[in-house]
């Protein structure tokens, strides 16, 4: 026998109305106030997020590398000024004694030019520019990464949010059940059995309730950290699919063509390759060729004062014979680096592969899982409905009104982590091909261009502060 709850009617009536205020917020991820975008909190983890400003930081010392490099096209330069006390005890041809105490000194400057060193600086100069290179790529890929972590933890907040919403409006609806019905027991409507199920949906959404709430304070948190300052009324969030390819094979090409890290991994080979011939410079002849002026004095009030001009200019071949093995080991040791990198470059590539095809599966899939969920809220909300007017009919039980609304509340939960992943999805296939950066997206932030720096410290012959002013 079915018992009939028509005294839930008018309480189910309110309570539909706000599940479609919930599908409407979930949907939408509505906010009251002038809220933050998505592309402002990109922005500001661009600017000041710890990860890529240290990257930046990394990147410059790179660049310190080239001068570096070509000082060994310089001369070498070296003053030197040296004192002394020199006791004296000469005898003389009378048999005496002569005693004084000297006080020479002398300074001098010496200037050494390589000539040939096995063309060592060379290949050194195109090692360090190969690091500066592959340096300016790591620098994207940290840049993407930092770009796609904003991505998520924005999103993970406007979802969290809407599902704490959500959980609210169940409580709320639950509590109210749960009055009704013991309201009707009292009158002998409804058995002890409609409460206590009653009472223990409520406890059931007390605890996702407390779930959701602590699942939002911790996207805050890792808000904060990425961003930079705690999230306030974020709005709507749009996908970059006009950004994305338009075929799988397309994401392929492009990720292995454009990745960050692919580049990265391919300069590293031109790197160890050139270290081949760096190491390969010490087994060949140097030739040198220097330059000294120095004055030498000589003082003492008993024998007076000697002074002594020198100039030269000396130049040296050298020639390795034999260096105990320590060339032709670093030589070997060069070659197997390069082969290793080599090799790395090969998994570095099948890695962007899979990542852009993975990535473009999950755009694509989560398209389909966002157009099930918004026809499962809809199909939910409208069986929600019916049973509430079966109810009144006396053809539905309270577990019956109870249990669609579990059903709603867990269609619009699914709805909200769809259009989260949906969002966050097409910006992961936008960096796996190598596109999530400052220019792509059209952010409101100058792109930092590494090659500034680079052209600042390039040609420096002296100073030891850097061009920012440190």
């Amino acid at each position: 026998m079915v018992r009939r709850v028509s005294g839930l009617g008018e309480s189910w009536r309110f309570r539909v109305s706000n599940a479609a205020i919930g599908i409407a917020l979930s949907a939408g991820f509505s906010t009251l106030a002038r809220a933050d975008t998505l592309n402002e909190a990109l922005v500001k983890a661009y600017q000041s997020n710890p990860q890529i400003n240290a990257s930046r930081a990394q990147q410059r010392a790179t660049d310190e590398n080239v001068p570096q490099a070509l000082a060994g096209y310089r001369p070498q330069i070296v003053a030197s000024l040296s004192a002394a006390l020199q006791p004296v005890r000469n005898l003389l041809p009378d048999n005496t004694i002569q005693t004084a105490t000297l006080k020479p000194w002398t300074i001098g400057v010496t200037v050494t030019q390589n000539l040939f060193n096995g063309f060592k600086t060379a290949n050194s100069v195109r090692v360090a520019e190969f690091q500066v290179l592959s340096g300016r790529e790591a620098l994207r890929n940290t840049g993407q990464g930092v770009l796609l972590d904003a991505v998520t933890a924005y999103m993970n907040v406007i979802a969290n949010q809407a599902l704490v919403e959500t959980q609210r409006g169940n409580v709320s609806f639950l509590r109210e059940t749960v009055g009704i019905t013991k309201k009707r027991l009292d009158a002998g409507d409804v058995t002890p059995t409609d409460t206590a199920q009653a009472e223990a949906r409520l406890s059931r959404g007390l605890a996702d309730l407390n779930a959701a709430e602590v699942a939002l304070e911790s996207s805050r948190a890792i808000y904060a950290q990425v961003i930079g300052n705690p999230p306030v009324n974020l709005s709507p969030a749009q996908t970059v699919d006009r950004f994305v390819p338009r075929s799988r094979q397309e994401a392929v090409d492009n990720s292995i063509r454009d990745n960050p890290a692919v580049i990265a991994a391919s300069y590293d080979v031109d790197v160890a390759t050139t270290t081949i011939s760096v190491a390969e410079s010490s087994l060949l002849p140097q030739l040198n060729v220097q330059g000294n002026v120095n004055r030498s004095v000589q003082s003492d009030t008993t024998l007076g004062t000697t002074r002594t001009d020198q100039a030269s200019v000396v130049g040296a071949l050298t020639v390795p014979i034999y260096d105990g093995g320590t060339a032709a080991s670093q030589t070997r040791q060069a070659k197997e680096t390069a082969v290793q990198s080599r090799l790395v470059l090969e998994q570095v590539r099948n890695q962007a592969r899979t990542a852009a095809i993975s990535a473009w599966v999950s755009s694509e899939g989560t398209k389909v899982a966002l157009s099930a969920a918004e026809a499962e809220v809809k199909s939910a909300n409208i069986a929600l409905q019916g049973v509430r007017r079966e109810a009144q009919a006396g053809q539905r039980t309270t577990i019956d009104v109870l249990n669609s609304q579990q059903d709603l509340t867990a269609a619009r939960s699914r709805q909200i982590l769809a259009q989260r992943d949906r969002v966050i999805a097409s910006y992961t296939l936008l960096s796996a091909v190598g596109r999530l950066d400052v220019r792509t997206l059209g952010l409101n932030t100058p792109d930092y261009l590494p090659d500034v720096h680079y052209h600042q410290v390039r040609d420096a012959w002296h100073g030891v502060r850097i061009p920012s002013g440190r």
